[in-house]
């Protein structure tokens, strides 16, 4: 939209609103000292002529392009999606919108999404996990750009974070089968390429059985993709496997789900044959049946910290460079004693 356009749209408002272009100016522009009936009078005439501002002069006279992108590896996986809508519900209310860009576990993808974001325009990025091109970094630090990564909980000077540990829940939750007594345990893992929150669980799940003296053998961890039918196929090779499972760690709630509902159709009374545990603790963990033992991620208290913070760091305050969350064990009917040997 050229200039002249924009000034005769500018001039139809306040025409329509009875008040001066500048007035019009002052109320688009968030001027302070704007009269509550100025404002009504002028949003009321923008409204009835469906007017946009133009978003370059916003962002001239705001220093504020009013946009936020975020890199997301899938919007499949539901925590991600709580935590998205968590962070774009709180944007709003520092006038931002949300541009998202997914990349499918791909880094060179994320690299690219992240130029795309950045020459369309936005004010500051979210970046998922600790995993990225070194690309990132290098433009993120030339453009200047306001940025938090989120999700995980390592300390690094170059990548300010709102997350949460991944690898202690993960002990915890081995741990917890291994104080009921189970000694044989399966592992059902997403891929951990480019994922360093999948590898931080795995290590807490191997961690912990092998200072238990039960170590977890390779061929009892299996690398699915993220999903329900995933977790439903894994089932029957979990099954095969010598020595046969007792419980089975999934790195998620859907490979969880798909645990639980295959152990169903194939007869597997859980807890009592076959203990599970997942990893987020989604809307629907509570109501499987037997509700699953999992880990509760702050999916919408990151989203709400993450949007803070990053308007504050764009705002030129001070924010700290990290902001670790509870991620608290749920144990639920899923899981029990080991069933006797043999």
């Amino acid at each position: 939209m050229n200039n002249k356009l924009q000034n005769a749209l500018l001039a139809d408002v306040a025409r329509e609103a009875g008040v001066s272009t500048a007035s019009v100016s002052r109320v688009l522009n968030r001027a302070p000292h704007v009269s509550k009936p100025l404002q009504a009078r002028v949003e009321a005439a923008i409204a009835k002529l469906g007017y946009v501002p133009h978003g370059t002069a916003r962002a001239l006279a705001s220093r504020r392009i009013g946009a936020i992108g975020v890199l997301v590896p899938t919007l499949d996986n539901p925590i991600f999606s709580t935590a998205i809508n968590s962070l774009e519900q709180r944007l709003k209310r520092h006038d931002c919108r949300l541009l998202i860009a997914t990349y499918r576990y791909d880094l060179d993808d994320e690299l690219e999404a992240l130029h795309t974001l950045v020459q369309q325009g936005v004010d500051g990025l979210v970046l998922i996990g600790h995993d990225h091109r070194p690309g990132i970094l290098t433009t993120l630090k030339r453009r200047k750009m306001p940025f938090l990564t989120c999700w995980h909980g390592l300390h690094d000077a170059d990548w300010p974070c709102i997350g949460f540990d991944n690898t202690a829940p993960a002990t915890a939750l081995a741990e917890h089968l291994l104080a009921l007594g189970h000694s044989h345990l399966g592992v059902l893992s997403a891929p951990v390429t480019s994922n360093d929150r999948a590898r931080a669980r795995l290590q807490g799940f191997l961690k912990a059985a092998e200072q238990a003296g039960c170590p977890i053998p390779d061929s009892h961890v299996m690398t699915v993709e993220y999903g329900i039918a995933e977790g439903f196929q894994a089932f029957d090779a979990l099954m095969q496997l010598q020595p046969r499972p007792t419980a089975i760690l999934c790195g998620n709630d859907t490979l969880a789900f798909g645990v639980l509902l295959a152990a169903q159709a194939a007869g597997i009374n859980v807890p009592q044959q076959l203990s599970v545990t997942g990893f987020d603790d989604l809307p629907q963990a509570r109501f499987m049946t037997p509700a699953l033992t999992t880990v509760a991620v702050p999916a919408i208290n990151i989203g709400h910290g993450v949007a803070d913070a990053l308007i504050a760091r764009i705002d030129g305050e001070t924010s700290p460079h990290q902001q670790l969350l509870d991620a608290p064990l749920v144990i639920r009917g899923s899981t029990g004693p080991a069933p006797p040997a043999g």
